[in-house]
């Protein structure tokens, strides 16, 4: 078994969706970013990556290649899932956490949940999201960016 953790902040923006979990949240911000800007998916796709020994988010898709400008996180995810089942890793469960001061994320945590699970082939009782904020204190506290931790825990099939 291998645990990972990832990590991801990024910088709140007039005038661009916001994403997170895959799920589209109604709000007058997004997050900036090379890709859709998903702070909870790319703090995923860390601490998977981490797990396997596999590097991080930046070697697998860099931020400054074409190919992955504007592109959805969830088909980051999935690609990372075929990282993982390459070397024959499954995962036994992810633990995220969002930091941010708004919008009120709780109506939308299921619906990430089972983005996240689905995008995984994984069950949804398997990943666990929970919304925080920072109550006023520092970039995420003033509203200028959301942040988002994650831990996952992977465990190898053996071998047939």
């Amino acid at each position: 078994m291998r645990i990972g953790i990832g990590y991801d902040i990024h910088p709140v923006v007039a005038d661009r969706r916001l994403m997170l979990g895959g799920v589209e949240i109604p709000c007058q911000t997004g997050l900036a970013g090379h890709s859709d800007g998903d702070v909870l998916l790319h703090a995923i796709i860390d601490a998977l990556l981490g797990a396997s020994a596999q590097g991080d988010i930046g070697k697998h898709f860099p931020p400054g290649d074409p190919q992955y400008k504007d592109i959805a996180s969830l088909v980051l995810l999935r690609r990372t899932i075929n990282l993982l089942a390459s070397n024959r890793w499954q995962i036994g469960n992810i633990d995220a956490t969002i930091v941010a001061e708004s919008p009120k994320l709780l109506p939308f945590i299921e619906d990430m949940r089972n983005k996240i699970a689905k995008a995984l082939d994984i069950n949804p009782g398997q990943v666990s999201v929970k919304a925080k904020t920072a109550n006023k204190v520092g970039h995420v506290g003033s509203g200028e960016a959301m942040e988002a931790y994650a831990t996952a825990l992977l465990f190898q099939e053996s071998k047939k």
